[in-house]
């Protein structure tokens, strides 16, 4: 050994023996102490010195020399805190717990959708064809909705059928309540359960007699249908009402567009420029014959050395210059160079171009006024047919046998819920007792 580790030893076994030499004393004083009088003491004082026992520190002797019994411990408190609640717990539902019997009702909300021949849909049309999920929602939120529950305590008296004799104490409706409270006591007892695949929904009822819930479930279908036949025809409605408003601007866009070409006509002087510019080609094209036949009859003359100042060649020549004059003006009116000459306003070039615009406008306004008008058509042979629809293929049957409630379920649920909250305690009470001692 070197010197280090004899110095560190010997340093060690000091410390012991100081701890040795000191440990009598520690509990001779401790044991001396005298203690606070019984009746000097306040009450709060002693039952907690008592409960403390701040005595009980190491190498002194415990304040009591009986061993505890864990395994008596263990057996009281599992009693206590386990067995005796789920006794109460199967007391409750096997002797007082009453029968409520269930009424379970299946139907979809279905459309009667058509498919469309023109084709206009496209690529949407397999999209109209499939079923709105949309609508067995509103249904089922429609069940669960308090409307519905204050159309049924005016029309039954579910609350009446709720507070019935035959129940129990803790699972009865305690009328009179507002209709809030209601609701809720119904929500618990009337279920809408939806498969998103196939759309169809379940409703079950639970009542504390098998008349009230085949009722109630009778009542609730009979409103649901009511309901789906106020969206159907609504929505009917509207599909009229929008294709009539479609077809009231067709109409006045086509109106417009009449009178457009009639206020044109009424300008323009001129019924149909079309016509009046093929007229005036025509004119042109006899105009240019006799130009040509006028200016070949004065080259013949004046190959024959008649003088300039013959009656015969002023005539031609003057013939000539009035053809090439009205030959002008008409490709003035045809052409976009009239507008810079006297009279712009008869320029043929600018009221063909006013004119077309009119007829695409007319031809438009028209073709979609006779497209408004077969939707309207459409819209009201639609509207003679129900849109949706509900679909009852399980209607509600009277229920011979109590379902509700699940009486050995529910206290094997009691019975694990209880062992695991008393061994939680247990476990977080020993952990306080170890960081005490």
């Amino acid at each position: 050994m070197n010197v280090d580790e004899v110095k560190q030893s010997e340093r060690l076994r000091g410390v012991l023996d100081l701890a040795l030499r000191a440990v009598p004393d520690l509990r001779r004083n401790a044991e001396t102490v005298e203690p606070i009088p019984t009746g000097r003491a306040p009450a709060f004082l002693l039952k907690a010195g008592e409960r403390l026992d701040w005595r009980r520190l190491p190498g002194l002797r415990p304040a009591s020399s009986k061993p505890p019994n864990l395994i008596a411990d263990l057996i009281r408190n599992f009693s206590v805190f386990v067995l005796l609640p789920t006794l109460l717990l199967a007391v409750y539902f096997y002797g007082f717990a009453s029968d409520q019997y269930i009424a379970e009702s299946q139907f979809t909300v279905r459309g009667n959708v058509e498919p469309m021949e023109d084709g206009s849909v496209g690529q949407f049309a397999d999209l109209i064809q499939k079923h709105n999920s949309q609508d067995s929602f509103i249904v089922k939120n429609y069940i669960q909705s308090q409307t519905l529950v204050a159309k049924l305590e005016e029309s039954l008296k579910v609350s009446a059928m709720f507070s019935r004799k035959e129940a129990d104490f803790w699972s009865r409706y305690r009328p009179p309540q507002p209709i809030e409270e209601l609701t809720k006591y119904w929500r618990q007892h009337v279920a809408a359960r939806i498969d998103v695949i196939s759309g169809i929904i379940t409703l079950s009822v639970r009542a504390f007699t098998p008349e009230d819930a085949l009722a109630i479930s009778k009542e609730v279908i009979a409103r649901t249908e009511v309901l789906i036949n106020e969206i159907s025809r609504a929505a009917q409605a509207d599909l009229v009402a929008h294709a009539e408003a479609d077809a009231v601007r067709a109409q006045t866009r086509l109106r417009e567009a009449h009178l457009a070409l009639q206020t044109f006509r009424n300008r323009w002087g001129i019924i149909d420029p079309i016509k009046t510019a093929e007229a005036t080609l025509t004119t042109l094209g006899s105009l240019r014959k006799d130009q040509l036949k006028a200016e070949t009859d004065l080259q013949v003359l004046r190959g024959s050395n008649l003088d300039e100042k013959s009656r015969s060649i002023q005539t031609l020549v003057a013939n000539l210059a009035a053809i090439q004059q009205q030959i002008k003006r008409l490709q003035e009116q045809l052409t976009t160079d009239g507008l810079t000459g006297t009279d712009p306003s008869n320029n043929m070039t600018r009221a063909l171009l006013e004119y077309e615009g009119l007829q695409v406008e007319k031809t438009i306004a028209s073709k979609l006024n006779e497209s408004a008008n077969l939707m309207v058509d459409r819209a009201r042979v639609a509207a003679t047919k129900q849109q949706i629809f509900l679909a009852t293929f399980v209607p509600p049957d009277l229920p011979s046998d109590s379902l509700y409630p699940h009486r050995g379920y529910a206290v094997s649920v009691g019975f694990f819920c209880f062992l695991v909250v008393w061994s939680s305690m247990a476990l977080i009470m020993a952990g306080l007792k170890d960081q005490r001692l």
